[in-house]
């Protein structure tokens, strides 16, 4: 196990620092796992809220306002789930020193995207080839 790095609270990651060195790691270990905590926490919510949200709405169009409310949230809450998996990806990626290197080309991706986007894993270059290629074969 690697001894924690010492980052200060206002340390943003730079262009003249080694590529992925301890610090940018640690900056980015934590930015996932605050991320990943208040997702967890707004899941707790939202499963709470559904908990005690259950009642029995006598008027049917409050009814489906309400079931419409909740099957939203539920989408909502699926997605973040999703989001949830692909930082642990993220994190994983960290820990086995592959983070912040694209999954198509090897090169790095930019500090900036990934400060945006910390669960990227193409550069911006890759993922527009990428996103142009589905869009020519979706439109078949």
């Amino acid at each position: 196990m690697k001894a924690e790095t010492f980052i200060s609270d206002d340390y943003r990651p730079a262009e003249d620092e080694p590529f992925m060195n301890d610090k940018q790691l640690e900056y980015f270990r934590r930015k996932l796992l605050n991320w990943k905590a208040e997702l967890l926490s707004d899941t707790r919510d939202t499963i709470e809220g559904l908990q005690d949200g259950t009642r029995n709405i006598p008027d049917v169009a409050d009814r489906a306002s309400e079931e419409t409310d909740r099957a939203l949230e539920l989408r909502t809450r699926d997605r973040q789930r999703k989001l949830v998996a692909k930082i642990d990806s993220a994190l994983r990626r960290i820990d086995e020193g592959e983070y912040g290197y694209c999954d198509v080309t090897g090169e790095p991706i930019s500090l900036k995207r990934l400060d945006a986007r910390p669960i990227a894993t193409m550069s911006l270059e890759a993922q527009e080839r990428h996103e142009r290629r589905e869009k020519v074969h979706r439109d078949d």
